[in-house]
């Protein structure tokens, strides 16, 4: 057992989309990711996400509206919502979800990863 210090888990890597598995429980990952850009439209058919914003502002479109997200903030996405991540500039984000979500969800395309590491 080891405290995670978040800021120094983010230092370790400078990619964006590719999210980095921190922690693990109850069959829940929480991971960390550096977006910038745009993601691609996609949905979960089985599993909600959780968004929490450590630095930046993210901006996830729904088919209806967008939310903006705040640092220290967070958004729950319900499975089966469609929505497209957007971060104008660099965010940092920690997500909770499922060990099965696949960060793309129903898109399988370049940025789709399989395998994440471990940090």
């Amino acid at each position: 057992m080891q405290k995670v210090v978040i800021e120094e888990k983010f230092n370790l890597f400078s990619e964006h989309w590719n999210p980095k598995i921190v922690g693990e429980l109850n069959g829940q990952q929480i991971k960390l990711a550096k977006l910038k850009g745009e993601f691609v439209w996609h949905k979960h058919e089985e599993e909600d996400e959780m968004f929490y914003v450590v630095e930046g502002i993210l901006k996830m479109e729904l088919r209806d509206r967008t939310i903006v997200i705040n640092k220290n903030e967070f958004l729950i996405v319900p499975r089966g919502t469609e929505h497209k991540p957007v971060a104008e500039d660099e965010v940092w984000v920690m997500l909770f979800e499922p060990a099965s979500t696949l960060n793309t969800g129903n898109k399988e395309n370049e940025r789709t990863k399989h395998f994440l590491e471990i940090i």
